[in-house]
């Protein structure tokens, strides 16, 4: 479907409180005259997918439509990045920093914690090389007791820890740098799966985060909870989200 359609759709409709199936059909027949039922149905499919509308009843559409996230990255990140995709090309990994949760979160955080997950056979062997190599406060796997005394005293600590497999990462390239980095989804399961090393965004911090998140930028629900599903989160954060955004899964099960 050309991208100029769809970004007369989202404007067409983005005012509607909902809009019917009836409607968008007219709408497709401003530039389609011949469409077929079967055509405007994988229509619909496509505008589904690509999480520009979204069902909220039986024939029943919104416009879902947000932007893609893609965060700034710090010259610490795009270092260790570097350093990581010299001695170590090939492996997954995906990186991170507690400063992005800033936009999200109600109390801004001054220490810029970096965490660093690769594959499980490499953590030993990345810890070592970027501690020889980066002047940073690198911690592997750390317990609670260096969470709690060395971590939070660090200016710029660097957790390493290992990847879960099939973990929702994305890559982005920031001038000649390719970093692949952890997506909004891994994030918001993390806070959950690990919440002694992020302990400053328990409680009704993880609130804010979760509604500010889910209101500005477009979320992929399936792998959200298919990764929170790997990291035995899933029923706790679907009750999270059911206790404190009333109705949205309701919203997205049609989805």
């Amino acid at each position: 479907m050309p991208k100029i359609i769809e970004n007369k759709l989202i404007e067409a409709f983005k005012d509607h409180s909902s809009f019917d199936r009836d409607e968008l059909y007219d709408f497709y027949l401003n530039f389609e005259p011949d469409l077929k039922e079967s055509t405007f149905s994988w229509r619909i499919y496509d505008l589904k997918k690509k999480d520009i509308i979204k069902t909220i009843g039986r024939g029943l559409y919104v416009i879902s439509y947000k932007p893609k996230y893609k965060p700034v990255l710090s010259e610490n990140v795009l270092k260790i990045a570097r350093k990581t995709n010299e001695r170590f090309e090939g492996i997954k990994y995906a990186i991170w920093e507690s400063q992005w949760l800033n936009e999200f979160s109600q109390h801004q955080t001054a220490n810029q914690m970096i965490v660093v997950e690769v594959e499980k056979e490499f953590t030993d062997s990345l810890y070592y090389y970027l501690n020889d190599t980066i002047r940073m406060d690198f911690f592997l796997n750390p317990d609670d007791k260096e969470i709690q005394f060395y971590i939070s005293e660090s200016t710029v600590p660097v957790v390493i820890k290992r990847l879960v497999t099939r973990a929702p990462i994305q890559k982005i390239k920031n001038k000649k740098t390719v970093v692949t980095i952890a997506t909004l989804e891994k994030i918001m399961v993390d806070l959950f799966a690990d919440e002694n090393l992020f302990h400053f965004y328990q409680g009704s911090e993880m609130i804010n985060i979760y509604e500010k998140i889910i209101d500005r930028y477009s979320i992929n629900f399936t792998k959200l909870f298919s990764y929170a599903k790997r990291r035995r989160k899933e029923q706790e954060i679907k009750q999270f989200i059911s206790n404190h955004i009333p109705n949205f899964l309701e919203d997205i099960q049609y989805d």
